[in-house]
């Protein structure tokens, strides 16, 4: 069995650098003790994201008005101040560029998207395509069935 890293989007940080910075700064870290300690693999690192690309009026109703200029977030939890990472929500090519510009994201081997099960299986499918058809291919990712 093998231990490889999943980082979700909280951190119990909060230095006021951004999220996907501290995030990249965590994975670097992992990287470099899992080295230092001798393992003979490399092990995956994933973090994970809320991204919704707005494609249709209803994705706009859904996350367009309420995401607009929202980066990250710092709060308390459990008496600690912990960062919380931003959702990205918007047109696709600007979407494209932010993606590009997460430090975090960059340093993974996987980006897991989170998704509101609350809005039901037909509307998280037309997330998940339209990330898959608008997003992921100008970032030059494909899906693992594709490769």
């Amino acid at each position: 069995m093998g231990v490889n890293l999943m980082s979700s989007t909280l951190l119990t940080e909060a230095t006021g650098a951004a999220f996907g910075d501290l995030q990249a700064e965590q994975i670097e870290r992992y990287r470099a003790v899992w080295s230092e300690v001798g393992h003979g693999w490399t092990p995956r690192v994933s973090v994970s994201r809320s991204i919704f690309p707005i494609t249709t009026d209803l994705d706009d109703l859904y996350f367009g008005r309420r995401s607009a200029g929202q980066g990250d977030q710092i709060g308390i939890i459990d008496d600690t101040r912990s960062t919380f990472g931003r959702t990205y929500a918007g047109e696709p090519d600007r979407l494209i560029e932010e993606l590009r510009a997460d430090a975090a994201i960059a340093a993974a081997d996987t980006l897991m998207l989170t998704i509101p099960s609350q809005l039901g299986v037909d509307y998280n499918l037309h997330l998940l395509e339209s990330f898959a058809e608008h997003v992921a291919p100008a970032l030059g990712w494909v899906s693992a069935h594709e490769r």
